[in-house]
């Protein structure tokens, strides 16, 4: 995790950034006298809106912040008043899984929304929050919320200088109970029930931790085979926590410097790794769990043994819901996103061909979407490739697949570098190697249509600006045509 990629040091800042937000918030609640319960709330308040909060520009993202109260407080009252009644309050928490599921259909602030609004519920069933903690909740929520917007568009809104990356809505599927927002909302709901019930049979007051875990397996995910991945992933990195936890939480107990150094570093390891590791980004969750638990004054070992149960409670609801509710294969979902790649291949093409044709022609916006596709590509695929996938031949295939395509999107990247050079000019052999490669895809995209030929090697020209775009639409050509075969493979 720490050797991966960090184009600009974005994951850095991200991390950093959260560190600073949540210690500002906490503080701030400490100095406004609030008990420590509402400062657990609202410290985790904070850590929530600046790690769910993802609309593409800063005005966007303002304005999903100041919406997370109006959603979240209704939530945490309901939760709270109906924490006796546990058929009602199970009733509601299913309810709130469903809507938040559901709310992703509107996008990045969907999700942020519905997210918040089931932390919350969680959070009161955490805290074990009754009607009469509300108003110092409310409190410690608003000055949270407060903190990590001060911090984000004001002390540290390195948004508005960064540039903003090409939006990549999902591949399009059909309407009703197939559309993704409604298949994955019923399918939440079905884990979340298995979940609610296994959790109580297992333990009465921490049954919660089952719910949590189904919930979060789904964030996401599209397929039956990306479900199983991130519930793995999520057990390991439970196990692999409360491992640490042991050697680390209950030592510690509650002890406040020790406790507020490690939750810092817990926190910037959960936004440091969210991107690139699932199961190192579970790992700090499940550490600073016991952390917090340390701080309440329960923290023992067998309660993190029963946080381990819950998590592969929830894991194996989540599991059977995406096996017998409205089930999606992996093959389908890879199929969508490589052909939503392929296209972006072509579109970046035709993009290079109108430029050298003396149109003005930006290839940034294509080249930024290729890239988002390519990690989409790569989140769908990554149960094909998965370790433990016993079916070698279509591993490699898969594995082919990405490096095929990986090749591609260092191809395209090229071909913009160079065709934006002010020496690029209309060249008639650059615009055949254009529509070589534009009749490619579609051959591609396809079923059924006449395999690809291999283009022989062409030699090294002068270095001229053509010679290099020529290359590298070349390389796209083969690379596309190798492509044929272990897509036929994967998609069988």
């Amino acid at each position: 995790m720490f050797v991966a990629p960090d184009p600009g040091l974005a994951r850095l800042r991200f991390a950093a950034r959260a560190v600073v937000g949540v210690g500002v918030a906490v503080t701030a609640i400490g100095f406004a006298g609030l008990p420590l319960l509402p400062m657990i709330a609202g410290g985790l308040a904070a850590m929530l809106a600046l790690f769910t909060v993802a609309d593409p520009r800063v005005p966007q993202q303002a304005v999903t912040t100041a919406l997370l109260p109006v959603v979240g407080y209704p939530v945490l009252a309901l939760a709270a008043w109906l924490h006796p009644y546990v058929v009602a309050r199970d009733v509601a928490f299913l309810a709130v899984v469903f809507a938040g599921v559901y709310a992703r259909r509107w996008g990045a602030r969907g999700h942020a929304l519905g997210v918040f609004a089931f932390m919350m519920f969680f959070t009161a069933q955490f805290l074990r929050a009754g009607p009469g903690l509300l108003p110092e909740l409310y409190a410690a929520l608003t000055i949270g919320l407060g903190c990590a917007a001060l911090v984000r568009f004001g002390l540290w809104c390195y948004e508005r200088r960064a540039p903003l990356p090409h939006a990549v809505t999902p591949p399009e599927q059909p309407g009703g109970l197939r559309r993704p927002t409604t298949r994955q909302a019923f399918q939440a709901l079905a884990a979340a029930s298995f979940a609610v019930v296994g959790g109580e049979l297992l333990s009465q007051a921490r049954w919660y931790w089952a719910v949590a875990a189904a919930w979060w397996i789904f964030v996401n995910t599209a397929s039956r085979g990306e479900t199983l991945v991130r519930g793995f992933r999520r057990v390991l990195g439970t196990v692999i926590g409360i491992v640490a936890g042991l050697g680390i939480a209950v030592p510690v107990n509650g002890a406040p410097v020790p406790t507020a150094v490690l939750v810092g570093a817990c926190v910037f390891g959960i936004f440091y790794t969210a991107a690139v590791s699932y199961s190192w980004m579970m790992f700090f969750v499940t550490v600073l769990a016991g952390l917090l638990y340390g701080l309440l004054g329960v923290l023992n070992p067998a309660l993190l043994v029963l946080r381990l149960e819950e998590t592969a409670i929830g894991a194996a609801g989540a599991l059977l819901a995406v096996l017998l509710v409205l089930p999606v294969t992996t093959h389908a979902t890879t199929d969508a996103w490589i052909q939503r790649a392929l296209l972006a291949v072509r579109n970046a093409t035709g993009a290079a061909a109108r430029h050298i044709g003396g149109a003005e022609q930006s290839l940034e916006r294509h080249v930024e979407e290729l890239d988002a596709l390519l990690g989409r590509v790569r989140v769908s695929v990554a149960p094909l490739v998965h370790p433990l996938n016993p079916l070698r031949a279509r591993k490699a295939r898969a594995r082919q697949v990405l490096a095929l395509l990986d090749d591609c999107v260092r191809q395209v990247r090229g071909l913009a570098e160079v065709v934006a050079h002010p020496h690029a000019s209309h060249d008639e052999r650059l615009l055949a190697a254009c529509a070589r490669v534009e009749a490619a895809v579609r051959r591609l995209t396809l079923r059924g249509a006449e395999p690809l030929a291999v283009p022989e090697t062409v030699p090294s020209g002068d270095g001229s600006v053509a010679e290099q775009a020529l290359a590298h639409l070349h390389g796209l050509e083969r690379s596309l045509a190798q492509l044929e075969a272990p897509l036929r493979g994967v998609a069988a």
